[in-house]
Formats: structure tokens, sequence, C-alpha cells
């Protein structure tokens, strides 16, 4: 965990994510009327020494909203980390709880926005204070790639990229519509990590077969070997 994390729990800049990510810990879902909800900002989880980064797009509601870890107590986290654990990347299948064990080697997970937005739609605005506690995972001193989960994380790292004044592949201040979103894509930049796509790790997109356990599994060996490429 970084440093910052500590004063990322604290966190209220946006009203509008304060007041649903506490509502959701009140009033709680049925099959976790017993637990208690984390209910604040969720921090970035893994080992500090990855060269690779999952960018995610915020906490479910009754999953890391819940549990206080990314991907964690619900059926994105379901899907996600038994993936890591055949690339050899988790030191197990399954994420239960903050406390549960789980270590990953060679893999940070983070977030373009900590909070959980109603309906899972964040505020453009939203997305830009957040950044804040983006950054410092961005700049991990050995991250060679970032796997981005969907295109508002996708577009996060782009944008950040900008505010970083990153030169695009003509010579001027990088362009989002050179680096269009697509499943399986791999983007270069310059003294910078390299962008993976992936479809999001949603229930949504995996109950549908939008994305399956064998595209998901060839997207992390292509960022394994883009990762070790780039060493």
């Amino acid at each position: 965990m970084l440093d910052g994390n500590e004063a990322l729990v604290d966190c209220r800049l946006c009203p509008r994510l304060v007041a649903w990510r506490e509502e959701v810990a009140r009033e709680k879902r049925r099959a976790y009327q017993h637990e208690d909800y984390w209910g604040k900002p969720v921090p970035a989880f893994g080992d500090l020494g990855a060269n690779i980064l999952i960018l995610g797009l915020a906490p479910g509601a009754h999953g890391s909203n819940r549990t206080g870890r990314m991907f964690t107590g619900d059926a994105s986290g379901e899907f996600l980390y038994p993936a890591l654990y055949r690339a050899g990347l988790a030191s197990k299948a399954f994420a239960i709880s903050r406390d549960d064990g789980m270590e990953l080697k060679g893999v940070y997970i983070t977030a373009a926005l900590r909070c959980v937005p109603p309906e899972n739609k964040p505020r453009p605005e939203e997305l830009r204070r957040c950044r804040r506690w983006l950054e410092p995972d961005l700049n991990l001193p050995q991250l060679n790639v970032i796997l981005a989960l969907g295109k508002i994380a996708h577009d996060s790292y782009l944008d950040y990229l900008k505010s970083q004044h990153q030169q695009g592949p003509n010579g001027k201040t990088l362009s989002k519509g050179h680096y269009p979103f697509k499943h399986g894509a791999t983007y270069r930049f310059k003294n910078r990590p390299s962008l993976v796509d992936s479809y999001h790790v949603s229930f949504q997109n995996t109950n549908t077969g939008k994305l399956s356990e064998v595209m998901f599994d060839e997207i992390l060996t292509q960022v394994k070997a883009l990762a070790t490429k780039e060493i």
C-alpha cells in the first residue's frame, strides 16, 4: 500500500460519491446484513515492485465498498483473481476479505475512481478529482504495462499522460483519438508504461460471454510477455 492511501481513506472531495458510498454501507445488501461495510475510498492493492498495473473502473457497491479491497467480494473478483492465479500472478484463486492472505506477484491493482458511483457511472469531474490518488500508482518505479479494464480506465490513463504533456506519434501533445479503446489493443509511449486494453471483468461482460476466461487468459499472457520485454 502506498503512503498516500492513509490520506485517501479520509477523502471527501466528491459529495455525491461520499453520500452514495455511505448510504450503501448503511443499508447493505440482505446477504451481508451482519457484516460491517468499508464504506470509504478503496486503496490500491498488490506488489509495490510490480511491473504490471491493472486499472479498473471503481469499487463495486457490495464488493470493494463492502470489503475495502480492490475486486474483492463480488463477481468481478471471482473472475479476476482465478485468472491471475492461473497466470502465476496471485497466491490464491479467491479473494474474500482484506485479511484472507492474498498476495499478488508482480501486479498492482488500482482504479480510476476510488469510491463506488451511483449506477456505476462516474462523472468527469469526479474522475479528475480522483486522479490525485491514481497518479502515484501510475508512477510505481518498476512499472512497464498498464492493463486497462474497460474504456473509462483506458481514458483515465490517456488523460493522465495528456496532463504530463506526453507526446503522441506525430510529436505533438498526445491526442486520445490516436488511441481508441479496443479489446486486445496495445499502445506504446516514450518513457511511459505501455497500455493494453481489455473488456472489463464485470458480471455483465463475463455472464454474457463478451469476455470469456480464454479471452482474458490470452490478455494476461500478452501483458506478461510485454512486461518482460520492457524490462
